[in-house]
C-alpha cells in the first residue's frame, strides 16, 4: 500500500490567522504536562466532587430472611439472585456432577443463604399444586429421564413424555411450568388445551455434550428466569474452538433471546490463558409483554455515571479494559468527547447496565492501568458526543527558544504571541489526534473508504502496519498477507482491543464485503461515525485554508455567517445560518470571526462563491459526488453541521518559570543552565483543539 505523507507535512500547509514571529519549544514532554479537564454543560469542571452523594447504594434486594413467611406460589416473584445458587442435584441419586462449581456468580449477583430457601419454594409450589402421587410421578419421570441419559439409552416410548393433567386455571398452569422448569432445567413443558405436558428438554442434552451438565442445569434456570440485566457465566476455558461451538450453540438456539461475548478471566495472562462466555438477556427481549407500572420500574435500564482520570492511555483501550472489567461490551460506555493519550484527563462518562456499587469494587484493579473512577452515582440516561461546554487545560511548554535567525527577546516573543492568540483568536482547526498519528494510514482514509461501501478497503486499511517491528505491527502485517483472521487473533496482544473485536467478527463472519459489514458492528456507534466524521474534518480543514488564502478576513458575498452567537457550533441549524449578500459585503455588515463553514453530511447548504464550486470538486476527486452522506448499512447518518472558522480562548492565563522551579525529574539528563518553560492555562469550547491554539501562538507544527 502507497505510503501516506506524514501528518506533520498535512499540518505544516495550513494557515495562521495571526502576524506574530511565535517560537519553539517541547508539549507533552510527559503526561503531566497535558492536562485536559472536561466542562460540563453546566459549566463545572468534571473532576471537581459532585453535588449528588457520590455513592448511592441502591435499594437492598430483600434477603431470604426477610422474605413474608407466607408461601409465594408465583416463582417469578423471587429475584434470580435468589435462585441462581440453588443445589444443582435436586433428587437424590439423578446427579452425581461435582457441586463445588457456582457458574455465573459474581458477588452482587448472589444473596447469601438463597439456596435452601429458593428449593423450598419450588417445592412448595409444587406440593402445593398436585396431589401427592402426581409430585411423586413427577420426581419419578426426572429421575428415569436422567438415568437414561446417563446409560446412553434413547428415550423412545410412552416414557419421553408425562402428563400432569388438565388444569383449568389458567394463573395455576403458568405457575407450573415456571416451577417445573427451575427445579428440573433438563425438562421442558408443553400445553395442550389446558393439560401440562412435561417432555425431555433435548436442548439441555446437547449442551451436556459440550459444558458440565452443573453448567447446562444453571443455564437452563437462568434462562427461564428471564431475570432482566442479569448475566450468565460458563467455566473459564482456554479451547477456543470449544468456546466457538458453545457461542454457536447458545445464538443458534436462542439467539433471539439472549446474546454471547468472550471475556478474559481478570488473572488473564500468557501463563493462563482462560477465557469465560458470558450470556445476558437482550434489552428487547420482553417488550412484546405488557407491564404493570411496577414491572417497568422493576425492569428499568441501569446507568451510573462517573469522571474517568486517565494517564497516558488511549481512550477506546481505557473502554476495553474498563468493560473487560466489569462483564458489559464497549458499547455500553457512552462520554462526550475523545481525549489525548498523551495527557491526565478527566471526562464524565455513563456506563449501561452496572450498578454504581459494581463499579466501586473495581476501583483498586484499574488503578494498574492509571486509571481512577470518581464522582460515581446513579443517572437517568446515556451520554451523547458534543454533550459538553468545552475542555480546561493546563500545559507546560518546556526547551523554550526563538525561532531560527530570530534575536529578539525571548520573553518579549512569548508575551506578544500568548497576547496577539487571547484578543485574535486561531484558525479553528481540527487537530492532528482525529486522524490519528500513523505514517501510513490515517482514519479519513478508513473513513473515505465507509462513505463509498468499500467495507473490505476500509477493514484492510485500519489493520494496516507501520513500519514498526512490535507484535501489533506483526499481527496485521500477517493478517494482510493472509487474511487469516484466527492466526492473527493469535498474534494481536490482548491490550488491542478495537482490533481483537474487529478480527473475531472477521473470524466469525469471513473476511468478505458481508463479513466486513457484521466486523464494523463489533465498534460502538460512536467509533464507527468517529472515522466518517475524520474525513469531514479533513475536508473542513482545507476548506478553512482555501477560504483564507483566496479571500483572507474580509467577509465576502457568497460566504456563510452565524446569526446567533450563543449557539454552539455543532448545534447551529441551518435557520440560524445566512448567506452573505453583495450589498452585506460593500457595507462590510459582518467580521470574520461570524464566517462557518459546513462540514459535509445531508442537511447542510454550502457557500456560494468560489468555496461552493472548491467543495463540489474536492468531493468528486474523492468520488463522492453522488453521496448523500448516510451508509444504511452501518446504520450511520451523516447530517453535518456548521463550523466557526476562528475561535477564542477564554479565561487565558500564563506564567515564565525556569525549569529548576517546576518539580519534574528527567532521566539521565542534567541541566547546567536553567531553561525556560510556559505554563499556560486556559479553556476552549466542545471540539477545538488545544494543539491548534497553541500551534497559532508559537507558529510551529509539532
Amino acid at each position: 500500500m502507497e505510503e501516506d505523507t506524514d501528518f506533520r507535512i498535512r499540518f505544516s500547509s495550513l494557515c495562521f490567522i495571526t502576524d506574530h514571529v511565535g517560537f519553539h519549544g517541547t508539549i507533552k514532554s510527559s503526561p503531566s504536562d497535558f492536562v485536559v479537564i472536561e466542562i460540563d454543560e453546566q459549566g463545572q469542571l468534571v473532576n471537581k466532587a459532585s453535588d449528588e452523594p457520590i455513592y448511592k447504594v441502591n435499594k437492598i434486594l430483600p434477603g431470604p430472611n426477610n422474605l413474608a413467611k407466607k408461601t409465594n406460589l408465583d416463582p417469578q416473584n423471587l429475584s434470580f439472585e435468589e435462585r441462581s445458587n440453588q443445589e444443582v442435584n435436586t433428587l437424590a441419586g439423578c446427579s452425581g456432577d461435582d457441586q463445588n462449581y457456582e457458574p455465573g456468580s459474581e458477588k452482587e449477583d448472589t444473596i447469601e443463604d438463597g439456596t435452601s430457601k429458593g428449593e423450598e419454594e419450588n417445592i412448595d409450589v409444587l406440593g402445593s399444586l398436585l396431589d401427592e402421587k402426581t409430585n411423586e410421578l413427577l420426581n419419578q419421570f426426572a429421575c428415569d429421564v436422567k438415568e437414561k441419559w446417563n446409560s446412553k439409552t434413547e428415550l423412545i416410548g410412552p416414557s419421553s413424555e408425562f402428563s400432569l393433567g388438565r388444569i383449568l386455571d389458567k394463573n395455576q398452569r403458568a405457575i407450573l411450568h415456571s416451577a417445573i422448569r427451575q427445579k428440573f432445567p433438563f425438562l421442558i413443558t408443553v400445553g395442550k388445551n389446558s393439560e401440562i405436558v412435561v417432555k425431555p428438554n433435548l436442548e439441555y442434552k446437547e449442551l451436556c455434550h459440550l459444558v458440565s451438565e452443573e453448567e447446562a442445569f444453571d443455564f437452563f434456570k437462568y434462562l427461564d428466569a428471564k431475570k432482566e440485566n442479569s448475566k450468565f457465566t460458563f467455566k473459564p476455558n482456554i479451547n477456543k474452538d470449544h468456546r466457538k461451538a458453545v457461542h454457536h450453540f447458545i445464538n443458534k438456539k436462542f439467539g433471539n433471546l439472549v446474546e454471547t461475548k468472550s471475556f478474559p478471566e481478570p488473572n488473564y495472562s500468557a501463563d493462563n490463558p482462560k477465557v469465560v462466555i458470558t450470556v445476558r438477556f437482550r434489552e428487547k427481549a420482553h417488550k412484546h409483554r405488557k407491564r404493570s407500572l411496577h414491572e417497568c420500574q422493576e425492569r428499568k435500564v441501569v446507568y451510573t455515571a462517573f469522571t474517568l482520570r486517565k494517564e497516558n492511555l488511549e481512550m477506546f483501550e481505557a473502554v476495553g479494559f474498563l468493560a473487560i472489567k466489569l462483564g458489559v461490551i464497549p458499547s455500553d460506555f457512552s462520554y462526550a468527547g475523545l481525549k489525548d493519550k498523551k495527557a491526565i484527563t478527566y471526562q464524565a462518562m455513563v456506563v449501561r447496565k452496572v450498578t454504581p456499587e459494581r463499579l466501586k469494587n473495581i476501583e483498586k484493579e484499574i488503578e494498574k492501568k492509571r486509571m481512577n473512577v470518581f464522582n460515581i452515582r446513579s443517572v437517568d440516561d446515556s451520554l451523547r458526543l458534543g454533550q459538553l461546554k468545552g475542555n480546561h487545560f493546563d500545559i507546560v511548554i518546556r526547551n523554550l527558544k526563538n525561532q531560527i535567525n530570530d534575536s529578539a527577546n525571548l520573553r518579549e516573543r512569548i508575551l506578544e504571541a500568548v497576547e496577539n492568540v487571547k484578543n485574535k483568536g486561531f484558525v479553528n482547526y481540527y487537530g492532528p489526534q482525529r486522524f490519528g498519528m500513523g505514517r501510513k494510514v490515517h482514519t479519513d482514509q478508513i473513513g473515505l473508504a465507509l462513505l463509498k461501501s468499500e467495507m473490505v478497503k476500509a477493514v484492510q486499511l485500519f489493520l494496516t502496519p507501520e513500519e514498526l517491528d512490535d507484535p501489533v505491527n506483526r499481527a496485521k502485517k500477517y493478517f494482510l498477507q493472509t487474511e487469516d483472521a484466527k492466526g492473527t487473533l493469535s498474534l494481536m496482544p490482548e491490550f488491542k482491543v478495537r482490533e481483537r473485536a474487529l478480527l473475531e467478527s472477521l473470524h466469525r463472519f469471513g473476511v468478505t464485503e458481508e463479513g466486513c459489514i457484521q466486523a464494523w458492528f463489533s465498534f460502538p456507534h460512536s467509533m464507527r461515525i468517529f472515522y466518517v466524521h475524520a474525513y469531514s474534518s479533513k475536508i473542513w480543514n482545507e476548506a478553512v485554508s482555501y477560504r483564507l488564502a483566496t479571500y483572507g478576513s474580509r467577509v465576502v458575498e457568497g460566504d456563510l455567517v452565524c446569526l446567533d452567537e450563543d449557539i454552539d457550533d455543532e448545534h447551529l441549524p441551518s435557520s440560524k445560518v445566512h448567506l452573505v449578500t453583495e450589498e452585506e459585503e460593500s457595507a462590510n455588515a459582518y467580521a470574520i470571526h461570524q464566517v462557518v463553514l459546513p462540514v459535509l453530511g445531508y442537511n447542510i447548504q454550502y457557500p456560494k462563491n468560489k468555496l461552493g464550486k472548491w467543495y463540489q470538486e474536492v468531493l468528486s476527486r474523492d468520488g463522492l459526488q453522488t453521496c448523500r452522506f448516510k451508509i444504511p448499512t452501518l446504520k450511520l447518518n451523516v447530517p453535518g453541521c456548521y463550523r466557526k472558522i476562528l475561535k477564542h480562548p477564554c479565561n487565558l492565563s500564563y506564567q515564565l518559570i525556569e525549569d529548576h522551579d517546576i518539580d519534574v525529574t528527567k532521566e539521565g539528563s542534567h541541566i547546567d543552565e536553567a531553561t525556560l518553560s510556559l505554563l499556560i492555562s486556559f479553556d476552549l469550547d466542545a471540539s477545538c483543539y488545544a494543539t491548534i491554539c497553541l500551534r497559532e501562538i508559537m507558529k510551529h507544527d509539532f
